[in-house]
């Protein structure tokens, strides 16, 4: 069993910058794959971003490649979303996910994942 845990959302004004943060304990952080996604009201949950278990390799959607940026740190068992240039369509809960691999890959597919966490609000006004 893994437990994630998501901090750092807030309300933050477009083109502002926030970052998130996900914890994770109970099992060998680098034996898991991460990514992020996100819900907004009315609407499925999406994709964000996805890094392989060493971090050598990263994968964004495209609504959020070249201002979002997906980091972890094995030592500290966290992975990081750093987002800049915030939009208002950027408003969503944002949940991390965990995907046990032993392999080299990344992940964009919710079915793929095999622990979730609770989620922290994004908000971006106008």
């Amino acid at each position: 069993q893994v437990q994630l845990v998501e901090s750092g959302g807030g309300s933050v004004q477009a083109g502002g910058s926030l970052r998130l943060s996900c914890a994770a304990a109970g099992r060998t952080f680098s034996n898991y794959a991460m990514g992020w996604f996100r819900q907004a009201p009315g609407k499925e949950r999406e994709f964000v971003a996805a890094i392989t278990w060493s971090g050598g390799m990263t994968y964004y959607a495209d609504s959020v490649k070249g201002r979002f940026t997906i980091s972890r740190d094995n030592a500290k068992n966290t992975v990081y979303l750093q987002m800049n240039s915030l939009k208002p369509e950027d408003t969503a809960v944002y949940y991390c996910a965990a995907k046990y691999t032993r392999g080299t890959g990344y992940y964009q597919n919710e079915w793929q994942y095999d622990y979730w966490g609770q989620g922290t609000q994004v908000t971006v006004s106008s």
